[in-house]
């Protein structure tokens, strides 16, 4: 019996009332489901695109490890094969079509099923879109399943034609390690372009706050949360990996895992750095818009300071009494004017030494 974690279920079997699954959002539709197929040993490397037709009865050549590459998820009939052919629960295919899983292991007795999520940043945007990879591991063979094509595969790819040693000569299980590990690389990739994006968001507060700051700091730490809700699941997968309680990863794998282990928390913890960063970037921000308010005020209160003066005398000498001095006076007015204009100087004088007629103060 399969072992499986009971989760809520969002059935999209045949994806039509679903456009996220047949159209991707942000660019052209989605390429045909293709399978490609690499077959390596030790010694030399097969690679080809199968059809529909011929996976069913396909087999792969003797002492060679398959991996099976299938490039989109819409093609029902196709994936229906490639289930048949290697014999896959139906609910392992009902998991690959609802791609808004969290990732997961599910241990099945002739294979592993584990699903994870590929992240794709956008700087211009501040925003982060994902996809689902799923992964079947087998005795002597390995699927995986993607949305669409990308390249987050290619240098695993690359290091197969390259005959590196390591890679050729183990098993389907490194081969898995291997297919995370980048993954967990491009995991770091989407960091790095936040952490950079958050530094340049710090040099404008520093210089010149504005709304749209505001806006960025709750973008990036809305990836920040998305990121971390896919790390945290994988943490557990790979501690289930580590354990090794399937006996589907060789004892020369499983170091391999936990170094990926340790990865996926210095990734975490990196992620934490970045969401205090941001937190600081939000006080930073608040302080600041703070402050202007603060000029601005400052500024509307030496205005109505300088205008009390001139209101006080223009209030005593326009008292209704008879008797008042410079009342009679033909320069009365003048004088008065004078006045005004002295104690406004000696004011302005006083906020001047006080520097609160400049915009910036020195702390």
């Amino acid at each position: 019996m399969a072992k499986r974690k009971h989760t809520h279920r969002k059935h999209r079997l045949l994806g039509a009332d679903n456009p996220a699954l047949i159209e991707n959002p942000a660019g052209p539709p989605l390429p045909a489901a293709c399978i490609h197929k690499i077959c390596y040993n030790a010694q030399d490397i097969l690679s080809a695109q199968l059809t529909m037709q011929e996976i069913v009865n396909w087999q792969p050549p003797a002492g060679h490890v398959a991996w099976i590459n299938v490039h989109g998820v819409l093609d029902i009939p196709l994936l229906q094969a490639v289930a048949r052919r290697f014999k896959l629960h139906p609910l392992v295919l009902d998991d690959i079509l609802n791609t808004e899983q969290r990732p997961k292991l599910d241990t099945y007795p002739d294979y592993l099923f584990l699903e994870t999520r590929l992240f794709y940043y956008d700087t211009e945007s501040m925003s982060v879109s994902s996809e689902q990879i799923s992964m079947a591991l087998g005795r002597e063979w390995l699927l995986t399943f993607q949305e669409r094509p990308s390249g987050s595969f290619e240098p695993v790819r690359e290091r197969l034609r390259q005959g590196q040693a390591l890679l050729r000569q183990s098993g389907p299980d490194y081969l898995c390690y291997a297919l995370l590990d980048s993954l967990m690389e491009r995991y770091f990739q989407v960091l790095e372009a936040i952490n950079e994006d958050a530094e340049q968001l710090e040099n404008q507060l520093l210089d010149r706050p504005s709304p749209e700051d505001l806006q960025n700091i709750h973008r990036l730490k809305h990836v920040t949360i998305q990121l971390r809700r896919a790390v945290w699941p994988l943490r557990e997968v790979l501690n289930s990996l580590i354990r090794n309680e399937h006996g589907f990863f060789s004892p020369q794998t499983v170091p391999y895992l936990r170094d990926l282990y340790d990865h996926t928390v210095h990734f975490t913890e990196s992620l934490e750095a970045i969401r205090d960063t941001l937190s600081g970037l939000m006080d930073i921000y608040m302080t600041s818009l703070s402050q202007r308010v603060n000029l601005e005020v400052r500024a509307l209160t030496v205005v109505a300071m300088l205008f009390m003066p001139a209101t006080l005398i223009a209030g005593i000498f326009g008292m209704n009494f008879n008797e008042m001095p410079w009342l009679k006076d033909p320069d009365g007015f003048w004088w008065a004017i004078l006045m005004m204009l002295l104690i406004a100087v000696a004011m302005l004088l006083v906020f001047w030494r006080r520097q609160w007629l400049s915009s910036r103060r020195d702390s």
